[in-house]
Order: C-alpha cells, then sequence, then structure tokens
C-alpha cells in the first residue's frame, strides 16, 4: 500500500486541526505575558479591577500574542524547518498551509483590536497592535537573523502587555506603567538567552547570530548576570519614587532578585555548563510570575486593608508582637 503524504489541503480530524492552530500561537509564551498584564491591572486599577475589563484584557491580549506568535511561525518556517526542536511545527510539517496561518493571524489580530477599541479604550487597542509590529517587524523580520543584540532590542515587545493592561484600566501611560515596561524589557535577556545557550547548535546551523553563537558562553553568561544585576532595582522603583506597591512587594522583590543572582553569578563560574543554564531559564520564569503575583497581591492587601503604599510598613510593624 502507497504510503499516505500528509498535507495541508488533507481532510484530518478537527482536533487535530485545532491542536495544530493552538500550537501556532505558543500558548506557553502567552500566558506568562498574561501574567504581567493581569498585574498591570490590578497595580493601575489600586487592588480593585473590574473583573470583566479583566477578562475582556486578557483575552485580547491572548489574541493579539497568538497572532505575533503565528506570523512569527509563518516568516520562520524555512529554519524551522532544519532546526530539530521547531520541525515539527505545523507549518513546516506541512500540516498547515502559509495562507491559511496569515488568516488566522488576521483574524486574532482583528479580535484583539476590536475587543479592546469597545470595550476598553483605543489606547489599549493601539498597544496592542504595537506589540504585534515590534514582535513582527523589529525582532522577527529585521533583528533576528541580523544581530546578535536581536532579543535585546525586540524583547521590548513582550514588555508591551503590561501598557496594555495599565492603558485598558486607566486610559493613560503613567511612569509607573513604563517601569513595568522597563522591569519584564531587562528582565528578557537573561530569561532568554540561557535557553540560546542550551539550543545554540541549532541557532548556528540555520545562520541566526544569537549572542552565545557569536560571542559564545563566557560572553553571554557575563551579560545575563549584568542584566539581572540591573533588574533588581529597577524592580524597586515600582515603590519609590512610583509609590504603586508596598514594602509586601519589596520584599518579596528583593528574595526572589537575589535568587535570580545568585543563580547567574553561578552561570558566569562555568559558563559551558549546560545544566546551570537549564536551571537559570527555568527559575527566571518562575520569577516574574512570582514577582507579578507578588505586586498585585500586595496591591489588593492594601486595598483590603484601605491603607496607601507609603503607610503599609508602618502600619504592619506596629502589628507585630515586639513593636
Amino acid at each position: 500500500m502507497p504510503e499516505t503524504i500528509l498535507t495541508a489541503t488533507t481532510p484530518r480530524a478537527w482536533q487535530s486541526l485545532l491542536a495544530d492552530y493552538w500550537q501556532l500561537t505558543k500558548p506557553r509564551l502567552i500566558l506568562l505575558f498574561l501574567i504581567t498584564t493581569a498585574a498591570a491591572m490590578v497595580v493601575a486599577s489600586e487592588g480593585t479591577v473590574s473583573p470583566w475589563l479583566l477578562l475582556v484584557t486578557l483575552l485580547s491580549g491572548a489574541c493579539a500574542a497568538g497572532a505575533a506568535n503565528t506570523i512569527n511561525c509563518l516568516y520562520d518556517r524555512d529554519i524551522d524547518a532544519i532546526m530539530e526542536r521547531t520541525r515539527h511545527r505545523p507549518l513546516p510539517s506541512g500540516r498547515v498551509s502559509p495562507l491559511e496561518a496569515l488568516l488566522f493571524a488576521l483574524t486574532l489580530a482583528a479580535i484583539a483590536f476590536i475587543l479592546l477599541a469597545v470595550f476598553a479604550n483605543l489606547l489599549s487597542a493601539c498597544l496592542a497592535m504595537a506589540g504585534i509590529a515590534v514582535y513582527v517587524g523589529v525582532y522577527t523580520h529585521w533583528l533576528k537573523r541580523s544581530s546578535p543584540q536581536n532579543i535585546v532590542i525586540g524583547g521590548a515587545a513582550g514588555a508591551i502587555p503590561p501598557l496594555v493592561g495599565w492603558a485598558a484600566v486607566t486610559g493613560e501611560l503613567s511612569w509607573a506603567a513604563w517601569v513595568l515596561f522597563a522591569i519584564i524589557f531587562i528582565w528578557t535577556p537573561p530569561h532568554f538567552w540561557p535557553l540560546a545557550m542550551l539550543i545554540q547548535d541549532d541557532y548556528a546551523r540555520v545562520n541566526v547570530p544569537m549572542l552565545p553563537v557569536v560571542d559564545g558562553d563566557a560572553t553571554t553568561a557575563r551579560q545575563i548576570f549584568l542584566y539581572t544585576l540591573a533588574l533588581v532595582p529597577t524592580s524597586l522603583l515600582l515603590i519609590y519614587p512610583c509609590g504603586v506597591v508596598g514594602w509586601g512587594y519589596g520584599l518579596a522583590a528583593i528574595a526572589l532578585g537575589g535568587g535570580f543572582l545568585y543563580r547567574a553569578w553561578h552561570l558566569t563560574q562555568v559558563p559551558s555548563d549546560k545544566e546551570r543554564a537549564r536551571s537559570l531559564f527555568k527559575f527566571s520564569i518562575l520569577y516574574m510570575m512570582l514577582l507579578c503575583g507578588a505586586m498585585a497581591l500586595d496591591r489588593m492587601l492594601l486595598a483590603q486593608l484601605d491603607l496607601s503604599p507609603a503607610t503599609e510598613l508602618q502600619t504592619l510593624t506596629c502589628l507585630l508582637p515586639w513593636s
């Protein structure tokens, strides 16, 4: 019996088709974007965000991120077909056609824009579209295949979701919103480069100049440590001068930052150690999730206790048994 060759036009079960489109959106990446968006909304609303607005904004953010990731898959399908970890994706394997992927991405982007424009405001809708444009135009098209600093500059796309969340709540962008942007922006290189160190052979095979490929593990590890060193004080700017969260968040930020710095320094001692790079990559994800959780919980606690961030530490100190 002749072997059946699967093409994009071969009829398939709808469950399999949905799974392929789901994979195009890179859902694991989307989850982290949504966590940063939700945290920004809680802080912007001073702990009392509308559940309906939160739901609509997160749904819109998922659609916008899914659109950007799908276009990324579409653009990179040539190198994805060569790289070991990506060659089984829907586009290089032929399970989804380029036209189908493009229409899917445009549909997701349109849904995101309409939902935000109707139920939030035009600023948040435009910011969501800007995030797609930066990820596709600046990172994927311009920098990814041309500069070892691709993830540094292109990382701005991943820092836009908290701006979307902040704008959805307030209709504007305060200094605190831009500090959230800066936190994600500075966190992105020490988050992504350990992964790049693990799969640098794949990147070298397709001539993508990721920093470990161009400058080696030792330089990459030093850069990771320096960015992590800058991340810790940046995360504390939300307390002072912004004054939007209190020292409950601050203590968590210091503890998490210390753990991040320790692992980054540990990697600089043996830059070629893949297990250290893997540990740092995993911790970077946990760091961002817990940091966002800490700022949201701190802001909600302040709202429940009817405290301002400036008086939180003084009030909590008074509650201690030895005070």
